[in-house]
């Protein structure tokens, strides 16, 4: 037990080591709805129970939330797996019917996306510089193509819910490789914030408040208890799209 509380709590402060060595050497970025491009990596059923970093119902909650960004904010979407036909499985049906005419690539052998021609193709394609991302495993999937992007000049956020690996001491450590490369590894609700930017805006309170109360019930109870118990003031019109 001490062991693996001295690795988590070295991890922990390799992370914050990376954070403070690169103080201002990569400037804060905003995410623009309309520079982005979802990437889902890998995110495939025969995967899954390698995700042992989270709560195996909290991380499926995670992993669909993730995936359905793009359902919300009209953003391209890129669908991309490793083998589906062996031992990996196929991405969950979810997703598939989500996107139906978003480019797919299945890839035979390649281990990181960004070797697979076709996905280079696409992602080329998309004309977007501003890239999201998220997979299994975080230290493979997620991680050797956020480097890859990074190296051809894009601007990469990884989604920390979205990804999931063996332990939260490879999450942790390589989270913190990313960070070094300059990947943003951020929250998922850090990327729907900034992609909305403002609850009056168009994806705003009316399109993520239900969002917000079918993937973050943390967030959308709030919204729920204050749409409940104002009196005399003002409910966001999204409000009124939840039961109570």
């Amino acid at each position: 037990m001490k062991l693996g509380a001295n690795v988590i709590s070295v991890a922990a402060i390799m992370a914050s080591t990376v954070v403070a060595a690169l103080g201002e050497s990569v400037p804060w970025e905003r995410l623009d709805k309309n520079d982005s491009l979802l990437i889902i990596v890998d995110l495939q059923e025969g995967l899954y129970n390698l995700a042992r970093d989270w709560d195996p119902t909290l991380y499926k909650q995670n992993l669909l939330a993730y995936a359905s960004l793009a359902t919300v904010f009209p953003m391209p979407v890129i669908l991309t797996t490793s083998a589906e036909t062996g031992p990996n499985g196929p991405l969950p049906q979810e997703i598939q019917d989500w996107y139906p005419t978003a480019p797919f690539i299945k890839r035979l052998g390649e281990v990181d996306a960004w070797d697979n021609s076709d996905f280079r193709a696409a992602v080329r394609a998309s004309n977007k510089s501003q890239i999201i991302i998220g997979g299994i495993v975080t230290d493979v999937c997620t991680a050797f193509l956020a480097r890859s992007l990074r190296a051809e000049g894009y601007s990469v956020w990884a989604v920390l819910e979205a990804s999931g690996t063996t332990s939260a001491e490879v999450r942790d450590i390589s989270n913190a490789g990313m960070l070094r490369a300059g990947v943003n590894v951020v929250s998922l609700f850090y990327v729907v914030c900034d992609l909305m930017r403002d609850w009056r805006n168009t994806p705003g309170a009316v399109q993520v408040f239900p969002w917000l109360d079918k993937w973050m019930p943390v967030y959308g109870q709030t919204a729920r208890s204050h749409k409940f118990a104002v009196q005399n003031g003002t409910v966001l019109a999204g409000e009124n799209l939840l039961p109570i």
